[in-house]
């Protein structure tokens, strides 16, 4: 592994190619069979803690995502827990407000914590990696629900094809990779009989 990812470097802008190096050297990009949040299957899977848990890169990665939105006036940023935590603590770490997360309560995700929001701040919300979006629909109708606008959305990994919307918000990524997914029923990894693994997790199945 290059020793370069040890050691704290925010000269310069970097590259998509440079931050997917960041993924791969640190093993943050998976092969396999893997189960998605959305219920399909895939080949391949971007587990960001693994990247994030190196502090100096996490803080390089905010700083980069932060640059997209330098001139929108934002007052806080916020992720869904779990994986928008830590993405949502640097970029706004590199915009000097506030870093906010939702969390689930009863199934649905919710402000908790004492966060709460002023009428009309301008919010942008974070993820880690998205596919379909959901749950960074989710955090923009509990902004929307608190009072506050969201303005933007930003994530390290975008592997949606180009496919997420999010209301007409601007969407600013890293990362953009074209990862091929598959229904539960026509599953070619499935009919090869390979172990179904839920990432984070590691439980099988199938």
């Amino acid at each position: 592994m290059s020793g370069q990812l040890f050691k704290p470097n925010h000269e310069g802008k970097k590259t998509a190619e440079e931050i997917l190096a960041f993924f791969k050297e640190t093993g943050a990009f998976l092969q396999g069979h893997f189960l998605l949040t959305s219920g399909k299957h895939s080949a391949q899977y971007m587990q960001c803690a693994r990247v994030l848990q190196y502090p100096w890169l996490a803080a390089t990665l905010g700083q980069e995502l932060a640059g997209y939105f330098t001139g929108d006036k934002i007052n806080a940023v916020i992720g869904p827990a779990m994986g928008g935590i830590i993405v949502a603590h640097e970029v706004a770490r590199a915009l000097g407000v506030k870093a906010f997360f939702a969390e689930r309560q009863d199934g649905e995700m919710a402000l908790r914590r004492g966060f709460t929001f002023k009428p009309g701040e301008k919010v942008l919300v974070v993820e880690d990696v998205i596919t379909t979006g959901g749950s960074v629909h989710e955090v923009l109708s509990v902004v929307k629900a608190a009072g506050a606008e969201p303005v933007g959305v930003g994530v390290l990994v975008d592997r949606s094809g180009g496919r997420a919307d999010f209301n007409g918000l601007p969407l600013r990524s890293l990362v953009q990779m074209e990862i091929e997914v598959f229904s539960p029923e026509d599953c070619p990894l499935c009919a090869q009989g390979l172990p179904l693994v839920k990432p984070g997790s590691r439980e099988l199945r199938g």
